[in-house]
């Protein structure tokens, strides 16, 4: 038989993937790496580049590119026969990588390269990849002696056992839970197309009536626009609760992650995760990442608490000074009612203006006017019918790269909204080809029709992930490890977080925001009333990101199970403390957090990276507000400054090449209405 997995073309063949392929493809590729890297380290040299680091990165591009196969496959497309094979196969890669910074031989080769001439010599981006991974190794245990090493790779294994089964619990409480009804006077309220989602997911489950789901295009109108606050409770409650009792409980499964993770710090020499995470990322430190979090919480607060004070009080005048206090699943809905009343504002009003496929088309003439890249459809294999597949090439009519597009939700695939770079156009010789991604989401289905009309969030969320895609395609860097995505997290959000600026412009709306039916463009009256509705909130929407932020370094710097307890109560405290709404006793949105705890590391101790990011967004798009939204002379140097750099220099010097200057947070504030 032969196996796919093994050597993936630039097409992969997803449709000839299987989960029997998964298991010996890794231990041959597994197999191949180790050799690889065995003969790196037992090298006597002369020590060079290419048989060095750049061997190095050969050795284990094969595996790397199967892995992140393997692994997107099943989120997009799981059964139990490919989640029992990625289950066993994640452990073997866990300890294969984490070998690697701890094999002596290798580390000494690396050492005595940079010793070299030729070392001395080095071209910018070589020298800083060399320097990151000699910190890398020293990082990950290579000066521990065997016993530590021996330590490091159980803790290693342990961790992808143990963040792989919390993802699996958030992905089995969310599909398993759905509430159906006949009566069809309970969804009063209920926007047509979500009345009609509903009724579709019924059908779609063989029932007549209609089906409410845990999945963001069932629940979030729902919790909005429900009149029935015993329903919108009920979702509430069973969202909030997905992953937090019985077989499925994560909170057993956090105090493990987070007690390994200390354990793996405290071995390597950092005073806790935070400080060995971000030592290489912006912030530098959990205490400074912390003190930024507690600087943006002081600006924030007193907004905050007039926020909330103002939306009790809207409730008194709607139901008399007897009105019951607001609990959580009330928020949104009052939020709402506010919002509607204050701005004559409803957001449902702007769905007819975005249907799916004029986003994407809008959103590929907006890359071209800044970035000079052409988009057309690509006749490529995907992984479902319903993904698609474009190409992205410069003006000359050279190919950046592909990707595919699976923006609805499924019942096998995970929530929530993704990119991921599936192949790197860098070379082992150090030549750039065409890259190869892709984007997932989640967003409002087609209706009978055919017809997706998006929120004005789903529309911000595909800009988000498109603009991680074009770091991810637009690398110019040749130096694989350094090069597109490859950076700190605390910078990987602003490429696509600048994106979602473009949403609230007119210049950029009118490229793609125009009526499925007529084809008119929004009415500037109504987009009068979507940008007043920006700083609506804006406070309670900042102290919700912060709340992450505070609890996610509380638990990886201070949280102590002796002195505070079960982690989901310390989480709740924390949480509680930054939202509008006392949490109820039970409050466990912690043990659904896969940002977390759904892999080994992915942002623990760095969620502050959102806000960090949207310091850095805010402050570079004041750039293209300035010289016009559409300016092609600033989207080329963005490109030129970041989004072609991928890691090449340290993100503040790219920041700083792009702005001239330092961020600030003067326009964050700005547009936050903070300031």
């Amino acid at each position: 038989m032969t196996n796919p997995l093994l050597r993936l073309p630039f097409e992969i063949p997803w449709p000839e993937l299987r989960p029997e392929h998964v298991e010996p493809a890794f231990e041959q590729l597994v197999g191949e790496a180790r050799a690889a890297v065995e003969s790196i380290g037992a090298n006597a040299g002369p020590y060079t580049y290419r048989n060095t680091l750049g061997a190095l990165d050969a050795a284990t591009r094969p595996l790397e590119q199967a892995a992140t196969v393997v692994g997107h496959l099943e989120s997009v497309a799981t059964s139990d026969e490919l989640r029992k094979a990625w289950q066993a196969a994640k452990p073997k890669l866990s300890a294969f990588y984490s070998q690697i910074p701890t094999d002596a031989g290798l580390y000494r080769v690396l050492r005595a390269f940079a010793e070299t001439p030729e070392a001395a010599e080095l071209c910018a981006t070589r020298r800083r990849l060399l320097d990151k991974t000699l910190r890398e190794f020293r990082r990950h245990g290579a000066e521990l002696d065997e016993s530590g090493k021996a330590q490091l790779s159980e803790l290693d294994v342990a961790l992808a056992q143990a963040s792989m089964k919390f993802g699996e619990h958030v992905l089995d409480g969310t599909t398993a839970y759905h509430i159906d009804l006949e009566d069809e006077t309970r969804l009063a309220g209920l926007p047509k197309h979500a009345l009609a989602l509903a009724q579709e997911e019924a059908k779609r489950a063989g029932l007549t009536g209609y089906r409410l789901t845990l999945h963001a295009p069932s629940l979030v109108p729902a919790l909005t626009y429900l009149d029935d606050a015993q329903l919108r409770q009920e979702l509430w409650h069973a969202y909030d609760q997905r992953a937090a009792t019985g077989e499925l409980d994560n909170g057993p499964l956090i105090e493990r992650i987070v007690e390994l993770r200390r354990a793996k710090a405290q071995l390597l020499g950092y005073a806790d995760f935070a400080d060995l995470v971000l030592e290489e990322r912006m912030a530098k430190s959990g205490a400074a990442a912390e003190a930024f979090v507690d600087d943006l919480r002081r600006r924030t607060e007193d907004a905050f608490l007039r926020e909330n004070a103002e939306l009790r009080a809207f409730r008194r005048e709607l139901e008399g000074d007897d009105a019951a206090a607001l609990e959580p699943w009330d928020v949104a809905y009052y939020a709402e009612k506010l919002r509607r009343a204050r701005f004559d504002f409803d957001a449902e009003e702007l769905r007819p203006y975005f249907r799916a496929e004029s986003v994407v088309q809008g959103l590929f003439a907006l890359l071209g006017e800044l970035y000079g890249v052409v988009f057309r459809e690509r006749d490529m294999a995907s992984w479902h019918e319903s993904a698609r597949c474009f190409e992205a090439r410069d003006e000359s009519g050279a190919l950046l790269g592909a990707f595919t597009m699976d923006l609805f939700p499924r019942a096998e695939k995970r929530g929530g909204a993704w990119m991921n770079g599936l192949q790197s156009g860098v070379t082992p010789e150090g030549e750039c080809s065409p890259n190869l991604g892709l984007i997932c989401g989640n967003l409002t289905p087609p209706n009978e029709q055919g017809v997706s009309l998006l929120s004005h969030a789903e529309v911000e969320t595909i800009f988000h992930e498109m603009g991680h895609l074009m770091h991810h395609i637009l690398n110019a860097v040749d130096v694989h490890d350094l090069s597109g995505t490859n950076v700190a997290w605390d910078f990987v959000e602003l490429p696509s977080q600048i994106m979602e600026n473009f949403c609230w412009e007119r210049e950029s709306l009118d490229l793609f925001a125009r009526h499925y039916e007529t084809g008119e463009p929004i009415p500037d009256e109504l987009l009068k009333k979507l940008r007043a509705t920006r700083t609506f909130r804006a406070a309670n929407a900042q102290m919700r990101q912060l709340g992450f932020a505070k609890a996610d370094l509380a638990l990886h710097r201070d949280y102590d199970p002796a002195r505070d307890g079960a982690a989901v109560g310390y989480a709740r405290a924390i949480l509680g403390a930054h939202a509008p709404a006392p949490v109820p006793d039970d409050y466990a949105m912690i043990t659904s957090f896969t940002h977390l705890f759904g892999s080994p590391t992915g942002y623990a101790a760095g969620y502050y990276s959102y806000k960090w990011a949207e310091v850095l967004d805010a402050d570079a798009f004041a750039r293209f507000l300035e010289a016009g939204v559409l300016s092609r002379e600033v989207g080329d140097a963005f490109r030129d400054a970041v989004l072609s750099r991928g890691d090449s220099e340290d993100p503040e010097k790219l920041f700083e090449n792009f702005m001239h200057r330092k961020p600030s947070l003067d326009a964050l504030l700005r547009r936050t209405g903070l300031s």
